[in-house]
């Protein structure tokens, strides 16, 4: 027999977590921010109220960087985990997991971390979350700061979750665009450089491997890129290999 007593408020619970993630991909189109990362920092803060500040770090050339920050003290305080090497955000990316140190101060887990950050900035609890973004080739996590011990609550944790679940997909959904738009770029560029080596194979009687060669020494003697040297030998039919910029 299939227990159904709890179905409406999953069907519910479900809504609402479409709804919430819905409107978040709305409030991140909208942002002024001009990347992803910047707009979920700002955004967190704005969701999660006990938040004080909060950043996104990223791995660059086997180093942690801040990406994004909504201040000092979060930046600070990231950058107190990369001196240490050690630090509920870095773990966090490491392990592939959730942390939510609630003191700390008291956190044996962390023990130079907390006593740093509880002196020098007055942080006491935090959120840290690794981002799924894999696809992208980019290893990052979310980090929420807060001022008192115990700050953050289930709902926070769960709001959390959401923006960095829906900051992957954005950021994801952005590295793929500009993808494709790479490719098209390449294959236009392709295309033409293709049509240019057709033009002087048959105005010059050049076998396909002599008409390239001319146009990759045009583009070496003039500076300019081979797609540019491309369209001038399309509009004109002509193609210039004298050396330029030489007396």
């Amino acid at each position: 027999m299939n227990d159904t007593t709890s179905s409406p408020d999953v069907a519910d619970h479900l809504h609402r977590v479409a709804e919430d993630f819905e409107r978040l991909g709305d409030q991140i189109s909208r942002s002024p921010q001009p990347d992803a990362f910047g707009a979920v920092t700002k955004l967190a803060v704005e969701r999660v109220p006990a938040a004080r500040a909060a950043s996104i770090t990223v791995v660059k050339h086997d180093r942690f960087v801040t990406a994004a920050s909504t201040d000092d003290v979060a930046l600070r305080a990231d950058r107190i985990q990369y001196d240490l090497g050690s630090g509920p955000c870095i773990d966090a990316i490491v392990e592939q997991t959730i942390y939510q140190p609630k003191d700390l101060g008291t956190d044996d887990r962390w023990p130079d971390y907390g006593r740093r950050v509880v002196a020098e900035l007055g942080l006491h609890s935090m959120l840290s979350y690794r981002m799924n973004l894999e696809s992208t080739g980019v290893i990052a996590g979310m980090n929420l700061y807060a001022d008192e011990v115990d700050a953050f609550n289930e709902r926070d944790l769960a709001e959390g979750l959401l923006l960095t679940t829906h900051a992957a997909q954005a950021v994801t959904a952005a590295h793929l665009r500009e993808h494709a738009n790479n490719l098209e770029r390449a294959l236009s560029s392709n295309r033409d450089i293709g049509t240019a080596v057709g033009v002087l194979m048959g105005q010059h009687k050049l076998t396909r491997d002599q008409a390239f060669d001319l146009l990759r020494i045009a583009s070496q003697n003039t500076n300019r890129k081979l797609h540019d040297v491309a369209l001038d030998v399309i509009d004109t039919g002509a193609v210039d290999v004298t050396p330029h910029g030489r007396s």
